[in-house]
């Protein structure tokens, strides 16, 4: 792999972290309105009377990977030190601007402890950035694995982003299995048909299965060797990240709600067809993945309001998660549209002796 090749994947994730962080510290982008208080009281104001540690450990979690993905960017034309104080600085500064266009928010409140632990996520982040992160992302034993394992080509680095978005898309308890592109939900339209029981039954089995086998494809394609027993781990990942997200959002007896008869025989389909495609050549499986996001797009935008994941959103109180609910909303409503150009002119430089 080339140096430049190298080099993309950390330029991606820096670019689309900072992206990331801003989306979700302005969400939900709404009632700008200007209170006439002085945007930079947060400063000096004294410590919040509402305030949890688990609100705090989340503001210097989300910035340690800011920290750690600036660091390792600069080190390739700074030294350790000097990357990591631009790094702390670059995420302070950040917070700071953040913090203060919060002000002109209605759902938002600037503090200076939010401030405080932003800066400190950063700085911890840079530390781990400074010591492992070019080796981590472009020299190390990961990068190593990367190229033998993986197609070479610059289109690879924007295909593990899309991966990355796709597990990402699972930590929303709201939405269905493997179900993305809900456009209604981004532009607040109403349901185009009613909910029926039976009927929702064959669209959670569809979209799951479509959904599989399309996310399952991309991953195949992105892989020149042990290409079925990787993309097989990643999809029993994605579903651990589902289970997971639903024991700590809605409770532990609610850890493996998301397994409906709908969703496992979709999963039992979607692996089935997946597993059959993969023995294509690239150009059909290609073709195959495009059609399956494609249908799955539709059907998700076509079925109705599910009054059960509804009424999770009523336990499950997001005002306590804004920030990751707003992304993970994002995520899910653009993951489709931005996978399917990159489908159309992904084409990795060799593909015909591949092990898989």
């Amino acid at each position: 792999m080339t140096h430049g090749a190298r080099t993309h994947l950390t330029l991606y994730l820096t670019s689309g972290y900072v992206l990331l962080i801003i989306y979700a510290s302005l969400y939900p982008l709404a009632g700008w309105h200007d209170s006439g208080g002085n945007p930079l009281a947060f400063l000096g104001a004294a410590w919040p009377r509402y305030w949890t540690a688990f609100d705090l450990a989340i503001n210097v979690i989300a910035y340690l990977p800011f920290g750690f993905f600036w660091t390792a960017a600069l080190r390739r034309r700074l030294t350790p030190l000097s990357a990591w104080l631009v790094a702390t600085l670059l995420g302070a500064g950040i917070s700071f601007v953040l913090e203060l266009v919060q002000n002109y928010l209605p759902s938002r409140v600037s503090t200076n402890l939010d401030l405080a632990c932003n800066a400190a996520g950063a700085l911890l982040g840079g530390l781990i950035g400074a010591r492992w992160g070019v080796r981590a992302l472009d020299d190390g034993r990961l990068a190593r694995w990367r190229q033998r394992m993986m197609m070479h080509t610059y289109g690879v680095d924007v295909g593990v982003l899309l991966i990355a978005a796709w597990l990402m898309t699972q930590l929303s308890p709201e939405t269905l299995l493997f179900g993305s592109g809900n456009l209604r939900q981004m532009l607040d339209l109403p349901p185009v048909q009613p909910f029926l029981a039976e009927r929702f039954v064959s669209l959670e089995t569809v979209i799951a299965a479509a959904g599989l086998l399309a996310a399952g494809l991309i991953v195949t394609l992105l892989l020149r060797r042990n290409a079925r027993l990787l993309t097989g781990g990643l999809l029993l990942t994605a579903l651990l990240i589902k289970t997971l997200a639903h024991a700590l959002l809605m409770g532990p007896a609610s850890a493996v709600a998301w397994i409906t008869p709908g969703n496992a025989t979709g999963i039992a389909i979607g692996l089935a067809l997946w597993w059959s495609a993969s023995f294509l050549v690239f150009s059909l499986q290609r073709a195959v993945a495009a059609l399956a996001l494609l249908f799955a797009t539709v059907m998700v935008n076509v079925a109705p309001e599910n009054p059960y994941l509804l009424n999770m959103l009523q336990v499950w109180n997001s005002g306590q998660f804004l920030n990751f609910n707003g992304l993970t909303r994002l995520i899910c409503s653009l993951w489709p549209f931005l996978a399917l150009p990159w489908l159309m002119i992904y084409r990795p430089e060799q593909y015909d002796a591949l092990d898989y």
